[in-house]
């Protein structure tokens, strides 16, 4: 199946077909690392690892290069080192904050499954390309400087903000603009700033003999460059990085090399929230996938539950991060796993799921399928499916641990009425017969919210599936 994808330039699906078949690349903003990743952060990571995984299947592991950066220079992280080591020289402390928040990174990502990119880039390694990049770009006359700072003048490309689709007066209107004197227009923005006293710093670009530091855009345009080229496959990361990063991105990128685009598709997942509202500290819901591994809402949950709740919603829908999805993809893995014990594996990944994954990343659609396979007990495609998708298939990888010190358990019992739940799954049975397997997922979605544990078998005389359950433990 042709593999599509939403490209996000565009604003429509699209067939994907790389430069080079040979070499497909594919550039994803990374994190800031000043602080453990918040589960919002972590929804880049898991969706653009499965696409990662999908390229490498279509074109051979040999064959994809996949380049997530890690920002490590910028005020948070100054703000960080600061308060962290405070009796240390500034960019000592830097050193300490950025070496251990990205070793934390990569452990909660290792976790939830995620393969390690191609290339993780460090912002700091790439100044000279960073430079090189500026300098190019003064001197093509899309950037100026002023006051020890270099900045993009965005008026002198004539169709900046097709990404967005914004025009330059929606843009003002709608963002934070920076005001200083010293911009030839409100929307200019930072190549190149000043470092202030103690602060990391670089000799300058521009012939502007102040040492500073890069602005945060520009680094991504030159890292992709470097490991990618001028001109590469797909750029991803969250909805919320569509303006002004990936705009600026853009905007630097083309100016600087002389092409009509940086990326040919833009991917872009979109805005998670915790229980209904916005995640934030000030309202106490501000969760990290550190939190979720070792203790949150009473468990130590597994990764592979958490990658598994992350993909029941597509990856350019508004995610609602709650408890009780959270439980329900826990208690479906850990009746999977059981099942699928002793199972062998089989050779291939069953076509209806990729064919689902061709379309867009519809991870919805492929879990319909696996409970597909689970309830015809296919063990061998479901276990091969599972694999594919970057899970392990081991139930001890997904003991959930009590943080009451009782140990690890499944759930938490279940209050529900008996009666209800034999009616549910009476309705779940009837749609599955009916072959509306959506209208039969979403009881059994019911049925593991009130915290019950399906088990489908065939019946060895009829030849019918028959379902049991009881309350998980």
């Amino acid at each position: 199946m042709t593999l599509t994808l939403y490209n996000t330039l565009s604003r429509k699906k699209e067939a994907f077909e790389p430069l080079d078949a040979a070499n497909v690349r594919m550039y994803v903003c990374g994190p800031t690392v000043y602080d453990f990743a918040h589960i919002g952060n972590a929804r880049p990571v898991i969706v653009f690892d499965v696409l990662f995984r999908l390229l490498r299947h279509r074109y051979g592991p040999d064959h994809v290069t996949y380049v997530r950066n890690i920002t490590d220079v910028d005020d948070k992280i100054n703000a960080r080192a600061t308060t962290d080591y405070p009796a240390l020289p500034l960019n000592e402390a830097i050193r300490k904050v950025t070496e251990k928040t990205e070793a934390q990174f990569r452990d909660d990502m290792h976790a939830l499954g995620a393969l390690d990119p191609t290339v993780e880039p460090r912002a700091t390694e790439h100044i000279d390309q960073m430079r090189a990049m500026i300098d190019r770009l003064i001197a093509n006359e899309f950037a100026y400087v002023a006051e020890d700072h270099v900045l993009f003048h965005v008026s002198a490309m004539a169709d900046y903000g097709k990404l967005s689709g914004r025009s330059l007066d929606e843009m003002i209107a709608g963002s934070r603009v920076e005001v200083a004197p010293f911009k030839r227009d409100p929307m200019d923005f930072v190549l190149w700033k000043p470092s202030k006293s103690g602060e990391p710093s670089w000799a300058s670009p521009g012939g502007i003999e102040t040492p500073g530091r890069p602005g945060w855009h520009i680094e991504c345009s030159a890292m992709s460059a470097e490991h990618l080229g001028d001109l590469f496959d797909i750029h991803g990361g969250g909805v919320d990085l569509v303006f002004p990063h990936h705009e600026n991105e853009i905007a630097q990128s083309r100016c600087a090399h002389g092409t009509d685009a940086m990326a040919r598709v833009w991917l872009h997942n979109g805005f998670l929230q915790v229980e209904g509202e916005k995640m934030s500290k000030s309202l106490g819901n501000f969760v990290t996938v550190h939190e979720l591994l070792t203790g949150w809402q009473g468990y130590a949950w597994p990764g592979e539950a958490l990658r598994f709740n992350m993909l029941r919603t597509h990856y350019r829908k508004p995610l609602d991060w709650t408890c009780v999805g959270l439980e329900e993809a826990h208690k479906t893995l850990w009746e999977w796993y059981g099942d699928l014990e002793g199972s062998e594996t089989a050779a291939g990944v069953p076509g209806p799921v990729l064919d689902a994954l061709s379309n867009d990343l519809n991870t919805p659609k492929v879990i319909a399928e696996l409970h597909k396979l689970h309830c015809a007990g296919h063990w061998e495609h479901l276990r091969a499916a599972l694999q594919f998708l970057g899970f392990s298939c081991e139930r001890r990888n997904i003991e959930r641990v009590r943080q009451d010190g009782a140990g690890s358990d499944v759930g938490c019992a279940s209050t529900a009425d008996p009666a209800e739940v034999e009616t549910l799954i009476a309705a779940r049975n009837a749609a599955r017969k009916a072959k509306d397997f959506s209208e039969a997922d979403r009881f059994r979605g019911e049925l593991e919210a009130m915290g019950v544990v399906l088990m489908d078998a065939k019946d060895p005389k009829t030849g019918e599936f028959v379902t049991t359950w009881e309350f998980a433990r």
